[in-house]
């Protein structure tokens, strides 16, 4: 069969595509950027839909092009620079389900989410609900499968914050510690994936798929410090002005780009609890789910695992930390540090204007690096000239003023440890 799976690189669809290939389909994977996508899966096909231009019938139905079925798993959790959560959940889906009927593909299983409701607590899940509308009307061979608290070997979104949570030194800062969420494994979401792409599946229904066991929040970033191996810390509920605090600050991040779990969305889920019946899911497909603690056993964290937990919240404030420095000393050099920036130059000799234009370039070029690494489209190639623009700057310092590097006040031996946090940082800056 040939399987069209949208979303293809995401934590769900990803495990889709691995489960599928096993099967033997001729898979399609589906998704805006597509060449980490082509080296990561080579042996999918690849065709780029943007699900925020896609929205018509007609615009989809070139990528159904001998399509026998189609597995949904596109999502974003908020509307932000890089994201619209309606366009991609609603007019984008919906036009992909009406796509398949005009087509004649049959077979469509949309992933929603637990908790999805037109009256729900976020545009997330009443976007999810729309989109499960649009599909209920069609006469399609359709299945809806709302998955709880996804967990696997790779996290993204909301398991991952909580396995940085899980990886706080002194305690586990937790919203709403005593919500009540099922939880899934990756695995049992695309097993079922295959399992309904066989002939004679059941067809039109929607499905809760978790484990029936809930866990509260607060339990599940227990058990997850304790997957991890660190001694154990206590849960401590995070008080609302905080998380909002911290909520609105990701949320203002969300529009420079950067897909922040800790926004408002996320934590208006986490607080409203993950919750519903699978005992159909189960007796339709006989699969046993996994429970929080047989999902934890399955994959003994690695040490990879673990510099994950604890790089979590590093990451953010070393890109912070970053701008902050590039903005600052360029903001210095053009105020209290004017005259010495032009002493330090003075031994090479130039005319007063060119010195002067030298340390305006400077501390322009400075600030201009470090507002663009807060536009998340932007920060790997500031990453690299930030990097790159450091080796000049010690050469030149070096040829003007060799003595500089036997400075006390380091002028020149800390541009060292800056140049290896920017290599730091590169190293850590994907998010999927």
């Amino acid at each position: 069969m040939r399987v069209l799976i949208t979303g293809a690189y995401g934590l769900i669809g990803a495990a889709v595509l691995a489960r599928l290939r096993r099967d033997g389909h001729e898979l399609v994977g589906a998704g805006r950027s597509l060449s980490d996508a082509r080296r990561r899966f080579p042996y999918a096909q690849w065709i780029a839909a943007d699900f925020t231009r896609l929205l018509t019938a007609e615009a989809w139905r070139p990528l159904l092009a001998r399509i026998d079925a189609v597995v949904n798993c596109v999502g974003v959790l908020q509307t932000g620079a890089r994201d619209d959560a309606r366009r991609v959940h609603v007019e984008g889906t919906c036009a992909l389900f009406a796509a398949c009927a005009q087509a004649g593909v049959r077979r469509v299983i949309h992933i929603s989410a637990t908790g999805a409701a037109a009256a729900g607590p976020t545009e997330f899940s009443r976007t999810k609900a729309e989109a499960e509308a649009c599909l209920s009307r069609l006469d399609l061979d359709w299945l809806i499968l709302r998955p709880g608290l996804v967990l696997a070997p790779n996290v993204h979104g909301g398991s991952a914050i909580l396995r940085g949570i899980a990886g706080c030194p002194v305690a586990l800062p937790v919203t709403a510690p005593d919500s009540e969420i099922l939880v899934v494994s990756v695995e049992d979401i695309a097993e079922t994936a295959a399992l309904v792409l066989r002939p004679g599946a059941p067809a039109r229904a929607t499905w809760e798929v978790a484990h029936p066991t809930p866990h509260m929040l607060g339990d599940i970033v227990r058990s997850i410090r304790a997957w991890l191996g660190f001694p154990p810390r206590p849960v401590v509920h995070l008080p609302a002005f905080a998380a909002t605090a911290v909520s609105r600050a990701a949320d203002a991040l969300g529009w420079l780009g950067w897909r922040s779990p800790a926004r408002t969305t996320a934590m208006a889920q986490l607080r409203a609890g993950m919750s519903g019946d699978p005992k159909p899911w189960m007796a339709a497909t006989g699969i046993k789910p996994k429970s929080l603690d047989d999902i934890l056993a399955a994959a003994p964290a690695t040490v990879q695992d673990r510099w994950h937990a604890r790089l979590f919240f590093i990451k953010p404030l070393a890109i912070a930390t970053l701008a902050a420095f590039w903005i600052v000393t360029g903001i210095v050099s053009l105020g209290p540090g004017w005259n010495e920036a032009v002493a330090l130059l003075s031994p090479a000799g130039w005319p007063s204007w060119l010195v002067g234009l030298v340390v305006v370039a400077g501390a322009l070029l400075d600030i201009v690096l470090g507002a663009a690494l807060l536009v998340r489209p932007l920060a790997r190639p500031v990453l690299i000239t930030m990097f790159l623009v450091c080796i000049p700057y010690l050469l030149a310092a070096t040829w003007i003023n060799p003595a500089l590097w036997l400075d006390p006040l380091g002028r020149l031996t800390k541009t060292i440890p800056v140049m290896l946090a920017i290599l730091f940082t590169l190293a850590i800056l994907d998010e999927r």
